[in-house]
């Protein structure tokens, strides 16, 4: 007969589980991802239970094989009824006061089919490769007075604030129909709602801020976005343009417009999501770049290198971490039994490092291949904007490789702590001009 300790599910220990949780851990990333080699090998799917019971209990997903499989079926892990985000029961409380739902934006990262894939059709023709082949000349355009602003510099300067924050952000902003004079604001909300965990990101300067402060902070981020928005919707009813928002405004879904609350998760998550992860990738190719010469200069001299540039970046930086998903019935991962209601988190930094998968994944290889990342999920809910993030940095390297000879660290480069959304917050480059 099996003894009680031999039916208890495979759970990390406290010190395990807050290196796997914690902000600060992922602006550590070397430290990060020596605890998922660890988990990978050792506890591939664990349980994870905080000890304050700050936060429900949940399974710890850390293999490729497991978190592709996840991400696939829809069916059985599904995004709702629980937060897709890791998130504390105060957190839960405090959003089902506010909105009545237990995520303070309802967009299409937090839907499931049938009405997922009916939201998602409304704007995809916006972001697939045909349309988005008619914005490339404005997309250089942008790209090229990106490119000014860091030449401006003189020679040092921090390619976050210079360059990947600003060029994502515009094109995106763009394709939206935000004004440019906006654009500061959108920057510094998206920064609040997905940087709350980091003092630099938030605005709020305070190193150690409590989960209920950080809340508060990611809560009045989404007011002002619904806020903006609210208006810019009215606009575009009145006077439709040729831009996303107004298809979101002007949109129906079963005969019926979108109500204010999903109209208002769908401009946060195409304002916010389209710029930020951008952002971090095209820092991670520079950083990597920085970090080794004869790399930049071998794609300088052939630019047929530069989509494995891109790849390898986007997988090496995986800038959004995680997602969470609820199982729909019982069902079984890596061996281990997984009950109806359980609460899962499938992470994408451990899955894009597993060795299995990747041969020695924390080198950047831009030649590797097969690529078949998880930085932009997989399935139905696979990133709306991936053929654009693509687009973006293979433009931007296109003129920066065309206008610098060289690049090189000018100090540490650092990343923000946050368990959901991350990338490097500087990244201070020295570079010489081209003649």
């Amino acid at each position: 007969m099996a003894s009680a300790a031999e039916n208890q599910p495979p759970t990390l220990s406290e010190e395990m589980a807050r290196a796997v949780i914690a902000p600060e851990s992922y602006a550590e990333w070397n430290g990060l991802l020596d605890t998922f080699d660890w988990l990978r090998e050792n506890m591939p799917v664990g349980r994870i239970v905080a000890e304050d019971g700050s936060f429900d209990p949940f399974w710890l997903i850390t293999r490729y094989e497991d978190v592709m499989r996840i991400s696939k079926d829809n069916a059985t892990f599904l995004n709702n009824p629980r937060p897709v985000v890791l998130s504390t029961k105060e957190a839960i409380e405090f959003s089902m006061q506010v909105t009545g739902s237990k995520m303070l934006v309802d967009s299409l990262v937090v839907f499931d089919a049938p009405i997922h894939p009916k939201y998602r059709r409304l704007t995809q023709d916006w972001f697939m490769p045909k349309n988005l082949k008619n914005m490339e000349a404005e997309i250089r355009t942008i790209a090229k007075r990106t490119v000014d602003r860091l030449l401006d510099a003189a020679g040092e300067g921090d390619f976050v604030p210079l360059v990947s924050a600003p060029y994502p952000l515009h094109v995106v902003m763009q394709i939206l129909g935000v004004p440019e004079e906006d654009e500061p604001k959108m920057l510094f909300l998206t920064q609040q709602m997905f940087g709350g965990q980091d003092e630099d990101l938030s605005g709020s300067g305070m190193k150690d801020m409590t989960p209920e402060q950080i809340t508060a902070i990611v809560a009045g981020a989404v007011q002002e976005f619904e806020g903006y928005f609210a208006k810019l919707a009215a606009d575009r009813r009145a006077n439709p343009t040729d831009d996303v928002a107004s298809v979101i405004a002007n949109a129906t879904v079963d005969g019926e417009p979108l109500n204010d609350r999903d109209m208002a998760g769908y401009y946060i998550i195409v304002a916010s999501a389209g710029h930020d992860t951008t952002s971090a990738s095209t820092a991670g190719a520079m950083h990597a770049l920085a970090e080794d010469p004869e790399q930049f200069a071998r794609l300088k001299a052939d630019r047929d290198l530069l989509p494995g540039i891109v790849e390898e970046a986007i997988r090496w930086t995986t800038p959004v971490q995680h997602f969470m998903r609820t199982a729909a019935e019982d069902t079984e991962i890596g061996g281990q039994k997984i009950a109806k209601d359980d609460w899962l988190m499938i992470n994408y930094v451990a899955a894009n490092h597993d060795p299995a998968q990747f041969d020695d994944p924390r080198r950047f290889d831009a030649s590797r291949s097969p690529n078949r990342h998880m930085a932009f999920g997989a399935g139905a809910h696979q990133c709306l904007g991936l053929h654009l993030a693509r687009l973006e940095m293979r433009i931007l390297f296109n003129e920066l490789l065309d206008r610098i000879d060289s690049v090189e660290l000018a100090g540490e480069p650092k990343r923000s702590k946050s368990s959901f959304v991350g990338g490097l917050k500087t990244l201070p480059l020295r570079f010489k001009a081209a003649d």
